[in-house]
Parts: C-alpha cells; sequence; structure tokens
C-alpha cells in the first residue's frame, strides 16, 4: 500500500467518524498526493501516474536540500533515484540513507524501497568514447533502476568502425538501442545503419571549438539520413534512458 492511499484512508475515516468535514476533506486530498517542504514538494504520486517514482535532479541544489526530498520519498516508501550528484555531496548523503547505492561513473544514487517489475526486452547503450561515458552510463543506469535489462558496449567510435563491427551480433539482440557520442556524433545514424530496433541517440557536449558544446553532435543527430532515430537534448542521458524504459516496456 502506498503512502498516498494510506493517507487517502485516514482521511476518508475522519469524514466518516465525523471527526473531519468534506469540505476540509477535500482541502487535505488536494494535498496528499505530494509532501510540501517550504523549497520543493516532492511528488508522491507520480509512481501511480507514471509508473516511475519522482526523481530528484540534484545539479544546483544543496546537500540539505537533497536531504530532505530523498526522505520524503523514503518515508513514503517511494524508490529513491538521484541524477547528476556531485561526488562530495554523494559522500555525506550515502551515510544518512542506508542502502543507498552510488553509482560514480552515472554520478547517480539509487535505493529500492518498491519492487520493481521487470521487462523482457534487451536495452543496449553504445557509446563512441570514453569521455561519453558519463552520460552513457546515466542512460543505462536509469534504464535499469527502472526495471529495463541493459547490455552495455562503450569505446566503439567510428574512428575505429571495427570495433563497432565486431560486435553487430550483440547490437542486434536489443528491442532498443541509445547511442551516446559527441564530437561529430556520427554513431547513431551508422548504428541505425546496422540495426532494426529504433535508435535514440543522445549528443554529448565532448569535443572541441567547432562541436559547440555539443550543438554540432546534436545537430548531427538530427540529420540522420537513417530511418528510425530518435533524439534527445545534449547530455541528456537520463532522458534516453528513461525514453529507452517506456520503448522497451
Amino acid at each position: 500500500m502506498t503512502g498516498t492511499r494510506k493517507k487517502l484512508e485516514k482521511i476518508l475515516a475522519a469524514v466518516r467518524d465525523g471527526a473531519l468535514t468534506p469540505e476540509a476533506a477535500l482541502d487535505q486530498i488536494g494535498r496528499a498526493g505530494f509532501d510540501d517542504l517550504g523549497f520543493a514538494k516532492v511528488d508522491l504520486h507520480r509512481r501511480e501516474r507514471r509508473g516511475a517514482a519522482e526523481v530528484v535532479l540534484c545539479q544546483s541544489k544543496t546537500a540539505d536540500q537533497i536531504v530532505e526530498i530523498i526522505g520524503a520519498l523514503d518515508r513514503a516508501g517511494e524508490n529513491i533515484y538521484c541524477t547528476r550528484v556531485p561526488a562530495d555531496v554523494a559522500a555525506e548523503i550515502i551515510g544518512r540513507f542506508p542502502g543507498l547505492r552510488h553509482n560514480i561513473i552515472a554520478r547517480t544514487l539509487y535505493k529500492e524501497n518498491h519492487p520493481i517489475k521487470r521487462k523482457k526486452g534487451l536495452i543496449v547503450v553504445i557509446c563512441a568514447g570514453t569521455s561519453d561515458l558519463p552520460v552513457a552510463e546515466e542512460a543505462a543506469e536509469t534504464a535499469e533502476v527502472l526495471g529495463s535489462e541493459v547490455s552495455r558496449i562503450f569505446d566503439v567510435g567510428v574512428a575505429g568502425i571495427h570495433r563497432l563491427l565486431s560486435h553487430s551480433d550483440d547490437l542486434r539482440k536489443g528491442s532498443v538501442v541509445v547511442a551516446v557520442a559527441g564530437m561529430e556524433g556520427a554513431l547513431p545514424s551508422v548504428v541505425a545503419g546496422l540495426v532494426c530496433a529504433p535508435v535514440i541517440a543522445v549528443p554529448t557536449s565532448v569535443g572541441y571549438g567547432a562541436a559547440f558544446g555539443g550543438l554540432a553532435a546534436l545537430l548531427a543527430m538530427l540529420n540522420a539520413c537513417s530511418t528510425g532515430v530518435a533524439v534527445v537534448n545534449i547530455d541528456n542521458g537520463f532522458g534516453a534512458g528513461y525514453f529507452a524504459h517506456l520503448v522497451n516496456s
């Protein structure tokens, strides 16, 4: 039973017993789906609407704010998943919540409070170079904590395309492929020419001056000549992993 349902049952019981007026009950029901922390309103109804609990983007948040948000999710029995967590902040937070897992490369924190229904399909996450690893691992970790099986194929960019071709059979096992690349962003187009599954392209901000912080890769992916390629925003491994999970579902 979710924390939201418990709250609703308590409110309805109070109305039944005459301890709460219908008007007051309506007001409380309106606030039952979230925990108001003052600086943040933590959505405790997200899993029931979207299939997964609210994810905490830790970028620009203080350690104390992150701890409060995690605490609200933990009290409600929701799974905790935090992205873009600075290493020093992660080290400070882990000790406060037993069972919290830190993925250093993906810069994520995760704790499972609610059982996840595992999906049958396979998501293949592939990246061009090791400089793309944080974004690729964020995509892989996101898909895994949502319930998808993930296979990782890293450092197979087009500068050494024989490395990519050696994984052709592994690529074709995926029900969806997430392709992560910076520089000129050619990898997703090549991958889409090798597989029949949909490809989610993720441009990264990796590259020299004319890469314009990932804009060159983004435009290249948007102009891919291979069919079946969808593109997310620059460095958005989380968005790619989440969408890949939905496709896999």
